[in-house]
């Protein structure tokens, strides 16, 4: 065998995986057809949040400058520069795509360029090039399935085409009922765009709490956001009069579309039969395909369409091809949202407690509670702990406010541990900082629990 793995894409879940092997002693060979990172770090996860950032910042001086006593700026001279902007967040992505690189090269893996297409149980061609392994990884990612109304070609905007877009029009829609799709659509609402949420099916936000998707609708509503439901996958009767878009009932302005919808694995030419499922690879529970030595991780196997849990998912394939079987628990892999406020999620949420038949709590605690939030002009949100009665286990944390996906690291140690409410309430923190939120919802659902006692 050429080498011990062969690792087929090189975003979050391969490069990973690929970092792993090389670490353990594995030859190990990655094959890439793009750009080293992926999506994630090229066009997804990395210059999107660059960019949100940048829009927070222009919305929070042109709107709260003089609330915090700085005089001198005229509101109304302030404009966004999306040229800047981008031009930021593509060097941004460069240098970690370059660190990346650099990781893999350091420990022994070889980098091969172009498609991949495999020939059998132990075999991949690149080019012309036949390349054996004892493993192949399968790290392909995922895309956006295309819009199926016949839109003009110039009109739909994919998201690997944004970052080339040299300037933002004033009326922009974005189709989507996920976290892509609400944090586009509340960054060209932060840098003064007019903008229509386009959401398929009944819901958005599918994975959260339902809770948080009630709580975020009515955000999205409150900032001027149209959302509208039931858009039906852009059908075919959606169409354009003049700068209109028609959409069923609703018509409304419009000079791009964005094309976020929920998103479909990126299988790669094969010549032996890979199962799949639902438009991905279907694994077992050690992310084997139907051929044992043959995995498949991060959102090419649908399991959580995450970069957090593709690189673990690289890692423990790594691991068990090293003889080390450690299960996967999707409960204790955070969901993150860079929406503003930023909303976030671990464990199991109320839907799933109550078809599980768990006695549960819900303690509260709201951000405008919290000295440090008032200090800084972030009141939005609450940190909510979903408990089990009896013992008290912490089953779920969620978790809206301005630095929530950071915050819910520590509601994973909690789980981690198997903390209960009052392993939580007990545990100090510094104060003021806005992580207290968690004591004192800790101190909330023991309140609860001795009440509930009492009666």
């Amino acid at each position: 065998m050429d080498y011990d793995v062969v690792v087929i894409g090189a975003g979050p879940a391969g490069y990973v995986a690929a970092i792993r092997a090389g670490q353990v002693g594995l030859k190990t060979a990655i094959v890439e057809k793009k750009l080293i990172g992926g999506m994630c770090l090229n066009w997804g996860c990395i210059p999107s949040k660059a960019i949100i950032e940048s829009g927070r910042l222009y919305r929070r001086i042109k709107d709260d400058a003089r609330f915090f006593g700085i005089d001198g700026i005229d509101e109304q001279n302030i404009t966004f520069s999306w040229e800047q902007a981008r031009k930021r967040a593509l060097q941004v992505a460069k240098q970690l795509t370059s660190g990346v690189e650099l990781m893999l090269k350091k420990n022994g893996v070889e980098i091969i360029n172009g498609e991949a297409r495999i020939t059998s149980e132990n075999s991949v061609t690149v080019a012309n090039r036949n390349i054996t392994a004892s493993n192949i990884i399968i790290a392909t990612g995922s895309h956006h399935l295309p819009l199926k109304a016949k839109l003009p070609s110039e009109k739909v905007v994919e998201l690997e085409q944004f970052y080339s877009l040299k300037e933002l029009p004033e009326h922009i829609a974005v189709v989507g009922e996920g976290s892509i799709a609400i944090e586009l659509a509340q960054f060209f609402n932060l840098i003064d765009r007019n903008v229509t949420i386009l959401v398929p099916g009944e819901r958005m936000m599918p994975l959260a709490d339902e809770y948080l998707a009630g709580w975020m609708l009515s955000k999205l509503k409150r900032d001027g956001i149209r959302v509208i439901f039931n858009a039906n996958d852009m059908a075919d009767s959606s169409h354009f009069e003049g700068n209109q878009l028609v959409v069923g009932k609703d018509k409304f302005p419009c000079d791009i579309i964005i094309n976020s919808k929920l998103r479909q694995g990126i299988i790669p030419p094969s010549d032996i039969p890979l199962e799949t499922a639902n438009g991905f690879i279907a694994t077992n529970d050690f992310f084997q395909t139907s051929f044992p030595n043959i995995f498949a991780v991060g959102d090419v196997n649908g399991e959580m369409m995450f970069a957090n849990a593709a690189s673990t998912q690289g890692f423990h394939t790594i691991n068990f091809i090293k003889g080390i079987k450690e299960p996967f628990d999707k409960t204790r892999y955070p969901l993150n949202m860079y929406s503003s406020p930023e909303v976030a999620q671990i464990g199991k949420i109320e839907s799933q407690l109550k078809a599980d038949v768990v006695n549960y709590r819900v303690s509260e605690l709201p951000l405008s509670a919290n000295g440090k939030a008032l200090s800084e002009g972030n009141t939005e949100g609450f940190v909510r702990i979903l408990s089990e009665v009896k013992y008290g286990q912490v089953l779920g944390v969620q978790i809206i406010a301005s630095n929530a996906t950071d915050m819910i690291s520590e509601a994973a140690a909690f789980m981690e541990a198997e903390a209960t409410i009052y392993d939580v309430a007990k545990t100090v923190h510094a104060h003021p900082t806005i992580s207290e939120v968690f004591m004192e919802a800790g101190f909330v659902a023991v309140d609860s629990a001795k009440e509930e006692n009492r009666q």
